[in-house]
């Protein structure tokens, strides 16, 4: 471990070493230039600090920054290294420039290329204060992304864990409660003399309710739907004959003769001589007005 430490620490003193003799080389350079366009001593001892010390710390807020910053860090390093090289360039092509007592001179003989240069050597000090300030900014304001840790992997992977979908996680969907049954009561035993309320007989003659049975029978039959098999054979027919409301209430009288008033209800009735609800009900109030009017005779 400490081999490794010391390579990178000769490393980073050889680049040290390296650049600074680049600078030396850039900073003559650099001087000439700043006096031809008309820096004094002084200005012109500090230019080449203000072009190449900015690529320096361009070339630290790359390291630092990231995202659009280290971007826009880059590109400020790539613009003063190509303006560093420019003036470089141009003053190894003017012999003017290496006179020590040189005051002002032109730094090209084609005018534009002239005003082109001096333009560009001039504006280098403003951009650097400029590009400079807001590089320190960025790297004042620069947060560095946390490391993740153990604690960091667990809260990922719970969080994994509670975003995965019902049907990935481990544990099934529980099974739906059962639903019991619900017991009806059974038509044998229930006591319908407690249910069913005894109608209180009707004035209307038997004949007339006779004949109202009659009709309710044929409406019946008439509204009944027809099957969609045509007539059913002889041999699937019940072997009961269709009874009519006269025989029907003579068979609910003979089975109900020794029937107390409060047993004869429509529910007795229709299981005895197994007929219709509707027609059970009839001979119900047929029976009981025929049995009140007897009861009424007789005191």
């Amino acid at each position: 471990m400490s081999l490794h430490r010391k390579g990178r620490a000769a490393l980073v003193l050889a680049l040290v070493a390296v650049v600074a003799m680049a600078f030396r080389v850039s900073w003559n350079a650099l001087r000439d230039i700043a006096n031809a366009v008309g820096a004094d001593n002084t200005a012109a001892t500090l230019y080449p600090f203000v072009v190449d010390g900015l690529m320096a710390l361009a070339l630290v807020a790359t390291l630092v920054l990231a995202g659009r910053d280290r971007t826009f860090a880059l590109r400020v390093l790539g613009t003063y290294t190509l303006a560093s090289l420019v003036l470089n360039y141009v003053h190894g092509l003017v012999p003017k420039l290496h006179d020590a007592q040189l005051d002002w001179t032109r730094l090209a003989d084609w005018d534009p290329a002239n005003w082109a240069l001096v333009l560009l050597a001039t504006s280098l000090p403003v951009g650097s204060i400029y590009f400079g300030s807001d590089l320190v900014a960025k790297v004042l304001h620069h947060r560095p992304a946390p490391i993740p840790g153990p604690d960091a992997n667990a809260e990922e992977s719970t969080k994994t864990e509670r975003n995965r979908s019902t049907a990935d996680l481990p544990l099934s969907t529980p099974a739906p409660a059962p639903v019991l049954p619900v017991r009806m009561p059974n038509p044998e035993t229930v006591d319908f003399l407690k249910t069913t309320p005894v109608a209180k007989p009707l004035p209307t003659p038997a004949p007339t309710l006779v004949a109202a049975i009659e009709r309710r029978s044929v409406a019946a039959e008439s509204t009944r739907p027809r099957g969609a098999t045509g007539r059913v054979p002889e041999a699937a027919r019940s072997p009961r004959p269709r009874r009519s409301p006269a025989q029907l209430l003579d068979e609910t009288r003979v089975a109900t003769a020794d029937w107390s008033d409060e047993r004869i209800t429509a529910e007795g009735i229709r299981k005895t001589v197994r007929t219709s609800p509707a027609n059970a009900r009839m001979l119900r109030d047929t029976l009981l007005a025929e049995r009140a009017r007897t009861a009424g005779v007789a005191e």
